[in-house]
């Protein structure tokens, strides 16, 4: 019992250290959380006079779900290069999964405003449902999920914490950008609808746009949406646990 106290008490510090503190001490870095998100949905809804708004929602709930596993990447390789945080970590009572699950509880916490934005606006376009609800939330979870373990394993990697800016661009890219998040799959030509369904999120993407009534899914591909979701979620995570340099060679 003792042990779960301090386990939590560890998460709750964590959290709060990066993410609530710097909230409250400087809010404009929340411009970054969502500036990306609000974009995409910005020319979305103007190129198709506010039609595909809700494609747009969809999507920068997704994106910024993603944006916490590039920003966990980035905070955990200055802690670990500059602040040499990591070793502190490595030689106090704090077990590894603590440390990254406590940053990436942060990363949730600091992006909770961002998604309050565009929770905020897909009510004002359409009726949210209890059964929404009920699916829009773990498909967001899972994505934190996987994004975090992805970005806790590229962070323990880079040498230097400028190779971050490098990455985190070009995972945003290949996860959010390319993929069809902000747009279906059916848009894609069919040579290249294979390659989008190379990424976990075009698997969320799905779900959400079926929730908000954008696309309808069978029974059959809405089972295989959730278990290729479900399955990456659990692979990125098993190669953190296995693969990510907690101590540096």
């Amino acid at each position: 019992m003792t042990a779960t106290r301090h386990r939590l008490r560890s998460l709750g510090t964590l959290a709060y250290m990066n993410g609530i503190v710097p909230m409250r001490t400087q809010p404009l870095y929340l411009l970054g959380v969502i500036a990306s998100p609000l974009s995409f949905l910005f020319f979305i809804a103007v190129a198709s006079g506010g039609r595909d708004t809700l494609y747009g929602i969809a999507g920068g709930l997704v994106l910024t779900m993603v944006s916490i596993g590039t920003s966990l990447q980035s905070d955990m390789a200055h802690y670990r290069q500059d602040l040499k945080l990591q070793d502190l970590i490595v030689a106090s009572p704090v077990e590894a999964p603590v440390y990254v699950a406590g940053i990436a509880l942060s990363e949730l916490c600091y992006s909770l405003p961002g998604v309050a934005i565009f929770v905020l606006l897909w009510a004002l376009n359409t009726t949210v449902t209890v059964l929404t609800v009920l699916t829009v939330v773990p498909v967001l979870l899972l994505v934190w999920a996987f994004a975090s373990g992805l970005g806790f394993t590229l962070a323990t990697y880079f040498a230097d914490v400028r190779e971050t800016f490098v990455f985190s661009t070009l995972v945003s890219l290949i996860l959010s950008v390319i993929p069809p998040v902000y747009y279906p799959v059916s848009a894609l030509p069919a040579s290249l609808r294979p390659f989008a369904y190379l990424s976990p999120t075009t698997y969320a993407a799905d779900l959400m746009r079926n929730a908000f009534g954008l696309e309808s899914l069978s029974l059959v591909a809405r089972l295989t949406d959730w278990g290729v979701l479900v399955a990456f979620t659990v692979a990125l995570l098993a190669i953190a646990a296995v693969k990510a340099r907690w101590r540096d060679p």
